[in-house]
């Protein structure tokens, strides 16, 4: 093999740190581009915040109207710094310092401590008078109490003697998370008899666990600590007034025919319990008025909020499409260091200026990229989308990435990119930009529906059914078929089960 030289002209794309640093800012969550800018701000000196009227643009408040294709500012709209009361606080701050130090006393005696002369302040983190403004309402007044917390504060409440306390942990340690036991109460007894003290407790009977046991099942939320679903629904009912209509119908059926009322086989329970229809009916009612998870009262988990990244509203009969002003500071290049970079010195100071002023630049053009490419994707889902925000769900139109792309002469992995993770807030609700994509099927007038759209008429029509004689998967298709629109039944149930719904012989109800 003989080698060779050769010329080739071609075409490369090359992944620029610029680049780079543009399509990773484009995919991240509002919450993470938050992070992300913080961050900057910490490691590089050239940037700042822009507090309010220090300039004259404001980028966080572009506006795009779809008809006329031109971006525009609201100039009453809020602005998105929050940083100007910090500002204005450490101006105030600064005042009243010049004061307080022209307040201190020349001469002091020898044994004066400071705190003798000036009121010490309190320790961080404590209480303070309130001053009409609670900015962090959720962190001080949020509880992530679990239910074992909850059981053991209620627990030592109680007066119990110090077998029965042990008894007591012992049980709440076996409690799930929805309440129920974990374990047996004959493995607890088990478990407990191994470790008792005998010569001074005595002998550990079963019965003892058991009454321990009642007495935790008589604690908020009622029912908790029970074995099974038949006893937690017991206590329940057994917590209501006797003269409760059909109470003791609802026992029997809780204590004795539950499967059957789980396989909703009315017929043989109205055998059974002898009941008629209506007795039967109220029974029930009662039963699913219960909560079969206890432990699901108390709440552990900690509020999750979306902050919408885009708004949608509607003015003068024209819907506009704005960016939120409040998802990410506005920021600028420090000119005080800009103007300490010189040209033509090459000491390491100046080169560290210089570096980090370039990624400033860099980081500034990416975010304005990046609000410039979701303002422009989000309006042409507006313009797809204008019949589901005037009418809902229903009105939905068919949508893939590849159609978003052509208008906007984009790459679909950068719509892709754009429409992870991000939001939009409409007069219908606040959804993900992912949400306005979905698949379509054929009608028989030669259109097309979203699947989203057919989504939306299977939850009409189960939410219109009768109770007594839910419809099945084969009578939704022939209702779909008879508003043209072609759906497979395996389609039907297919759509049913992603919206949570279950088959027609699990919905049927006798009230």
């Amino acid at each position: 093999m003989k080698q060779s030289l050769q010329l080739k002209l071609g075409q490369q794309l090359t992944m620029t740190p610029q680049l780079q640093q543009a399509i990773r800012l484009l995919q991240l969550s509002t919450l993470d581009l938050q992070q992300e800018i913080q961050e900057a701000l910490d490691s590089n000196p050239m940037l700042e915040v822009e507090e309010v009227g220090d300039g004259e643009s404001d980028s966080g408040t572009d506006e795009r109207d779809y008809d006329s294709r031109e971006n525009t500012r609201d100039p009453e709209k809020p602005s998105a710094d929050t940083d100007d009361r910090r500002g204005d606080a450490s101006e105030g701050s600064a005042e009243e310092g010049s004061d307080w130090n022209d307040a201190i006393p020349e001469d002091l005696p020898v044994d004066t401590s400071w705190d003798d002369v000036y009121q010490a302040s309190g320790p961080a983190g404590a209480s303070t008078p309130y001053d009409g403004e609670d900015g962090d309402y959720d962190s001080r007044r949020g509880t992530t109490e679990s239910l074992y917390d909850h059981l053991m504060w209620q627990l030592n409440l109680t007066p119990m003697s110090d077998q029965d306390r042990v008894i007591a942990m012992a049980i709440i340690d076996a409690v799930e998370p929805g309440g129920m036991l974990s374990t047996p109460l004959s493995d607890i007894h088990e478990g407990l008899s191994s470790d008792w003290d005998d010569d001074n407790w005595g002998e550990l009977e079963y019965d003892e666990v058991v009454a321990v046991q009642h007495r935790i099942q008589q604690f908020d939320p009622i029912g908790v600590a029970s074995q099974d679903l038949s006893e937690c629904l017991l206590v329940q009912l057994q917590q209501l007034p006797r003269e409760t209509p059909q109470l003791e119908a609802a026992e029997l059926i809780v204590r004795q025919h539950l499967g059957l009322l789980g396989s909703r086989d009315y017929r043989q329970l109205m055998r059974r319990t002898r009941l008629k229809e209506a007795e039967l009916g109220q029974a029930i009612a009662l039963i699913q008025a219960l909560n079969p998870r206890p432990g699901d009262a108390i709440d552990t988990g900690e509020t999750e909020y979306v902050v919408p990244d885009v708004f949608v509203r509607k003015l003068h009969g024209r819907w506009s499409v704005e960016l939120n002003p409040d998802i990410a500071p506005r920021l600028r290049i420090n000119t005080d260091y800009a103007s300490m970079v010189k040209r033509a010195d090459s000491s390491s100071d100046n080169t560290f200026l210089k570096d980090n002023l370039q990624e400033a630049r860099w980081f500034l053009k990416s975010l304005q990229s990046r609000n410039e490419t979701l303002l422009k994707v989000a309006t042409c889902i507006v313009e797809k989308q204008r019949e589901f925000l005037e009418h809902g769900a229903e009105a939905m139109k068919p949508l893939v990435l590849h159609d978003i792309a052509e208008l906007v002469e984009m790459h679909e992995s950068t719509i892709s990119r754009v429409t992870t993770q991000k939001y939009m807030h409409t007069p219908q609700g606040i959804y993900e930009l992912k949400y306005f994509f979905s698949s379509h099927v054929s009608t028989d007038s030669g259109g097309e529906c979203s699947s989203t759209a057919i989504r939306a008429m299977i939850k009409k029509l189960v939410a219109g059914e009768s109770t007594k004689k839910p419809l099945s998967d084969s009578k939704i298709t022939a209702l779909l078929a008879e508003q043209g629109i072609k759906v497979a039944r395996r389609t039907i149930a297919k759509y049913r089960e992603s919206l949570g719904i279950p088959p027609s012989n699990e919905r049927k109800r006798l009230v």
